[in-house]
């Protein structure tokens, strides 16, 4: 039994990681119908910025206590991690939206804006990988031979708040039912006084600041940094939202959660190797027996 909750804890902890990513990638899809591929390397640059403000709040120009810094680091990471969201939109997504191109080369332009930032931090910074710095004094709780940590406590209880506060935002609250508004019908929407760019602007701060927190979690957790580090993991997000349902927040957040489960199900029984193997086989059969997704729907187009 202990063995059985230690992986559940593990899993929570993968889990919501994955939910964190996918999140942003099923906002910006509801919003606008784009898979944003660049945003797993969004969550990579979160995490080289959380690296370099904490190295700032700790050097002998600031010289804060860890604690603080963790502190100021999560809305300093998420705000910067916006900005580069932001400009992405600003200067790929929205000339390609404004010239009515095709979908299919606003996905590539995706792509090669997610390769620009892997190589240019590679150009920049190097292929060394970097320390994360430590911010939290890691604690242990032991519940017989179940171990838990508070690192891996705070990570789950914020995917869960990010959830929570992301659901509220868009079930309750006007910007939220604006976005609702584009998803359904975004021809109109600009009919009825609703400034569509604002709201898409809203959307990449949402989900790109989603993707730093994640990225600051997710080095203070595993705390060696490179710069490809957010490809497969963006794209197992992607997966997971795509299996949850893709543009439904709930199913981006429950599908991170079932990808985490399977994968550390499967590194329970099999070796290691076998992980991404048996994971993508069983979301494979899940996509063959409901291509919509566990809780999306099938569109109708009228004509």
């Amino acid at each position: 039994m202990d063995f059985i909750i230690q992986n559940i804890l593990n899993a929570l902890q993968w889990g919501s990681f994955y939910a964190l990513i996918a999140l942003g990638y099923t906002l910006v899809y509801g919003v606008l119908t784009l898979i944003n591929f660049a945003h797993g390397d969004i969550f990579m640059v979160g995490a080289y910025i959380a690296f370099f403000v904490a190295s700032w709040l700790l050097g002998p120009v600031i010289g804060l206590d860890p604690t603080w810094t963790f502190v100021l680091a999560i809305p300093i990471t998420m705000f910067l991690t916006a900005g580069v969201g932001v400009t992405l939109e600003r200067i790929a997504y929205r000339p390609l939206r404004r010239k009515g191109a095709h979908r299919l080369y606003v996905v590539i332009t995706a792509l090669m804006c997610g390769l620009i930032l892997e190589y240019g931090n590679l150009a920049c910074l190097g292929a060394s990988r970097k320390k994360f710095p430590d911010l939290l004094e890691k604690v242990i709780w032991h519940f017989g031979d179940v171990a838990v940590t508070n690192l891996k406590v705070l990570v789950i209880f914020a995917a869960i708040a990010v959830f929570i506060f992301l659901n509220f935002i868009v079930t309750k609250t006007k910007i939220g039912m604006a976005m609702r508004g584009i998803s359904y019908d975004k021809f109109a929407i600009p009919l009825m006084g609703i400034p569509i760019d604002a709201i898409i602007v809203f959307t990449f701060i949402l989900g790109s600041s989603f993707a730093g927190l994640a990225g600051l979690l997710f080095a203070m957790s595993y705390p060696v940094l490179e710069p490809f580090m957010g490809a497969l993991i963006g794209w197992k997000a992607f997966i997971a939202a795509v299996v949850g349902g893709i543009g439904d927040i709930r199913g981006a957040f429950y599908g991170g959660f079932l990808l985490g489960f399977i994968e550390v199900g499967v590194v329970s029984i099999f070796p290691s190797t076998y992980r991404d193997l048996f994971a993508f086989s069983i979301l494979l059969i899940i996509l063959w027996m409901k291509p919509t997704g566990l809780f999306g729907v099938a569109k109708n187009t009228k004509i």
